[in-house]
């Protein structure tokens, strides 16, 4: 599966779990600090992106000296580093986008990160947001999430209410039943089988995949 992985500037503590992110990747969009996350790790993205307001300016002449595409946005913008690297993805054809460093210390920056993965499904894009802990992504129809060891699912409305959600291969199943935005029923199911599967007939759900 083809897919662009974009670098933001949230926490990222284990390099090396995100490693297979950087070698199975086709576009790597850097989103301004995130920049430093690279190069430790000794890697050039193909885009490098922002206001450049995260990043020092030896950083970015270490990457303007490796020929990277350097896109720089005034500081005042209506829109953050993140989604103008999805938008650069998305422009240049990418239909799955994988966010690394979109999660942090920054409450807002992290929910707005959440919220592109609902631009992204507007635009017919498929979205993930994953740290070392967890996998975020939306559901609008049906779908089949692997099992992992010692994980957990959470199922959440992004909007009002979901209906017919039906699922298969958890510990707690719903069978057609409606969720409204605000509730909790959803947090922490386990697995029972290889695979969950999942149906809905309206609404979007955001579903985390948790590892302890």
């Amino acid at each position: 599966m083809m897919y662009a992985l974009i670098v933001c500037n949230g926490s990222i503590i284990d390099y090396s779990f995100y490693r297979k992110f950087f070698d199975e990747a086709d576009f790597i969009v850097c989103a301004d600090g995130g920049a430093l996350h690279l190069q430790r790790l000794g890697i050039k993205p193909d885009v490098l992106l922002g206001d450049f307001d995260s990043i020092e300016s030896e950083h970015l002449e270490y990457y303007m000296k490796q020929n990277v595409e350097i896109l720089k946005f005034p500081a005042e913008k209506d829109m953050t580093d993140t989604e103008l690297a999805v938008n650069t993805a998305i422009d240049r054809g990418y239909k799955n986008i994988v966010i690394i460093g979109g999660t942090g210390t920054r409450l807002d920056h992290t929910l707005s990160n959440i919220f592109l993965l609902k631009l992204m499904l507007d635009r017919g894009v498929k979205g993930r947001i994953i740290n070392e802990y967890n996998e975020m992504f939306l559901i609008n129809d049906s779908t089949e999430i692997e099992a992992e060891d010692g994980c957990y699912l959470t199922l959440l409305p992004l909007t009002s209410k979901v209906e017919g959600i039906t699922t298969e291969g958890l510990y707690y199943p719903l069978r057609g039943e409606a969720i409204e935005m605000g509730s909790t029923r959803g947090v922490s199911n386990c697995f029972v089988e290889k695979k969950a599967r999942i149906s809905i007939t309206s609404g979007i759900l955001i579903a985390i995949k948790t590892r302890e």
